[in-house]
């Protein structure tokens, strides 16, 4: 039996069979919500996106990096920046190979771009826009930690996780960043040794 306590302001998700870091969607802020889920804890806020946008483009008036209305819908420089002031790499993923060349091991979390409807309270409007979300393992598990969740769901095993990732990747615009460290991505050991060789 799953027990769930929610705690504001970062709607934190603890769940019996041990805790699933989850925050909910506010604002434009899934970049946010992705980093900080792939990360299980609340590492970045608004403001350090903020700075970040700053910091990539500092003569600009209007930042290309996030909204104009300063509401959040950071693009993937942003969270870049973000994983390399910890020590981690953002690694595109290319969608001409199959997900069954990941080495999941070596992988921390994934954190995908797909389009989402928008939604204004109950009515679902449609419109498609592109949303960040986190997905990683915890306790054995893999979790999909989507901020428009209500709370995590769980993927399943490895097999279940590449027919997730499969099935997400599945439209023209959705992309994926693997989020590993600096070292791995350097070696190129995200992908399977037999994939590595061509």
């Amino acid at each position: 039996m799953l027990m769930f306590c929610v705690f504001c302001p970062i709607n934190r998700v603890i769940m019996s069979e041990g805790e699933v870091f989850h925050e909910k969607q506010r604002l434009e802020l899934c970049a946010i919500h992705a980093l900080n889920n792939v990360l299980q804890e609340q590492v970045f806020t608004k403001e350090m996106a903020d700075d970040i946008c700053k910091r990539l483009a500092p003569q600009c008036v209007v930042n290309p990096h996030r909204s104009m209305l300063g509401t959040g819908n950071y693009d993937v420089n942003v969270i870049m920046a973000a994983l390399q002031s910890r020590e981690l790499a953002a690694v595109w993923w290319d969608k001409r190979r199959m997900v069954q060349s990941l080495c999941v091991d070596k992988v921390q979390g994934f954190i995908l771009n797909v389009p989402s409807r928008v939604s204004l309270g109950i009515v679902s409007l449609p419109v498609k826009r592109r949303h960040w979300l986190a997905v990683r393992q915890v306790n054995g598990h893999y979790y999909n930690l989507d901020s428009k969740l209500k709370s995590p769901v769980c993927i399943g095993n490895e097999a279940d996780l590449r027919t997730f990732l499969s099935e997400q990747l599945s439209p023209d615009v959705a992309e994926m960043l693997l989020v590993v460290r600096r070292d791995v991505e350097e070696s190129g050991t995200w992908l399977n040794s037999d994939d590595l060789r061509k």
